[in-house]
């Protein structure tokens, strides 16, 4: 059943495949540079290692944005999103699958009852700009650069030919594993918390988590997209926008290949943060917004005259269009899953101040008692809690988030079986041992078990500068989570 629903999942690949390698090669294939079978090899191989290897840090703020908890639910946000993005490669678009996933899982979001997550689509929506201005001013940059070596040392023109075809190259592999890294999380993000699959070890030498299986599952359909229809897209990207030199279509790539690595990479954001400098966030970006921002930067350095302004009118509309075809594809089409095909497309998620909660919410700064009309009342879901809380008092976002979260009910028992159960080669024996004493016991909120369990065993706490370990925990709660749930 899982390898069924995940197959929208790969769908959702295969488009993005289909679509986004115009980005990363396109203009190099569109310049004659590169032949588009040794493209096309190259960016399949390096978007798998891309995946694999660094695309867990974008698939955070994406979860952030609704997180589906049933796997009808993540089989048809994925397949609306990949629908949406087929049918504008049809017309020869390059679109966003970061649009398309966004605008899917809000109207799972609206079907649901979940509430969407504002910051965090702020946070998204913002890239949706700052992508294409950062990615036009570094190709602006980068070409007035490249044009001042060339005058200066006065390249011939076959070798410079040759650095040009090596640029590329070098720039589309780059790329590719910036695209794969980035966008890997639009194709798999929605199956991270509802996957059947855990951490595997190979023979003690190296581990490979839950998620890099998705992820490498995912890198494989979107490589299977590049080399089977991504041919119609590069030629509009390629040439479509304005006609690109070689020395053009080489600072193109590696403009667009930058910004998609500085909105995906864990280690920059962690540098950055430790020289208190302020962080790029993790999301993923629109390849397609960071390629013809790299053009039309370009373009508008030559004044802006080259510009095919039709050609970008329709893609920028296509930008506009995609994520409410998304949303409303998904939002109809979990309606059918739901009540025609009887698939379960949402876990129902009550919320309810509990005693436990109002503490939490106490510890966080603000007062229960101003919720005391709403004690130990039941909701059905986080919108109806939300016009509840509105009716009774006016509610900042942030403390609006610490109520709802500290509301939120996952009933959990912990059980010797269940403990039993447990692979000791991923979770430790230490570990394990800190999860028996809490046999028999039974908790009305996930938050409630971490924290118990963070208290009594140090095994299970966090550390501050740890980024791997962190995200290995907390892989290890979302697994508890699950297999606790009663």
């Amino acid at each position: 059943m899982f390898a069924f629903f995940l197959s929208s999942g790969l769908f959702l690949g295969w488009s993005l495949g289909a679509n986004d390698a115009s980005n990363v090669f396109g203009t190099a294939v569109g310049a004659k540079m590169i032949r588009f079978r040794t493209a096309a090899i190259y960016c399949s191989i390096f978007i798998i290692l891309g995946a694999v290897i660094s695309g867990a840090g974008a698939s955070h703020t994406l979860g952030k944005l609704g997180a589906v908890n049933a796997l009808g639910g993540a089989f048809i946000v994925a397949f609306s999103a990949a629908l949406s993005v087929y049918l504008m490669t049809l017309a020869r678009f390059p679109v966003s699958t970061s649009q398309s996933i966004v605008g899917a899982i809000i109207g799972w979001n609206f079907f649901s009852g979940a509430l969407t997550d504002v910051n965090s689509l702020t946070k998204i929506v913002s890239t949706w700009i700052l992508c294409p201005v950062l990615s036009a001013l570094i190709a602006i940059l980068f070409y007035k650069i490249i044009v001042f070596v060339i005058s200066s040392f006065r390249i011939h023109m076959f070798r410079l030919d040759r650095y040009t075809r090596n640029g590329l190259l070098l720039a589309g592999i780059f790329g590719s594993y910036s695209l794969g890294a980035n966008n890997i999380a639009n194709v798999m993000g929605v199956f991270i918390h509802v996957s059947p699959l855990s951490d595997i070890s190979f023979f003690g030498l190296f581990n490979l988590s839950a998620t890099q299986q998705l992820f490498c599952l995912g890198g494989v359909a979107i490589a299977v997209g590049v080399l089977t229809y991504s041919k119609r897209v590069m030629a509009t990207v390629g040439s479509g926008i304005m006609d690109l030199s070689p020395v053009a279509a080489l600072v193109a790539v590696w403009s667009h290949s930058i910004v998609l690595f500085l909105f995906s990479s864990q280690s920059l954001e962690t540098f950055l943060r430790s020289h208190g400098l302020p962080a790029i966030p993790l999301v993923p970006v629109s390849s397609s917004q960071a390629i013809v921002g790299a053009v039309l930067g370009m373009g508008l350095l030559r004044g802006g005259k080259s510009i095919n302004w039709r050609i970008v009118g329709g893609i920028s509309s296509g930008w506009v269009i995609t994520p409410v075809i998304a949303a409303l594809l998904s939002f109809v089409s979990l309606f059918f899953m739901q009540n025609v095909f009887m698939q379960k497309t949402f876990k129902p998620v009550p919320y309810q101040i509990t005693e436990q909660a109002a503490h939490k919410i106490d510890k966080a700064g603000f007062s229960s008692n101003e919720l005391k009309t709403l004690m130990g009342k039941k909701f059905e879901s986080a919108v109806k809690m939300k016009k509840a809380l509105s009716a009774h008092i006016s509610l900042t976002p942030k403390i609006l988030n610490i109520v709802l979260s500290a509301s939120e009910i996952n009933k959990m028992e912990i059980t010797m079986d269940k403990i039993n159960s447990i692979d000791s080669n991923w979770i430790s024996d230490e570990q394990i041992r800190a999860l028996e004493k809490f046999y028999g016991q039974k908790f009305m909120h996930q938050w409630q078990f971490a924290e118990a369990l963070e208290y009594n065993s140090s095994f299970w706490q966090f550390h501050e500068s740890d980024i791997k370990f962190n995200e290995n925990l907390n892989r290890k709660f979302l697994y508890l989570y699950n297999l606790f749930e009663k």
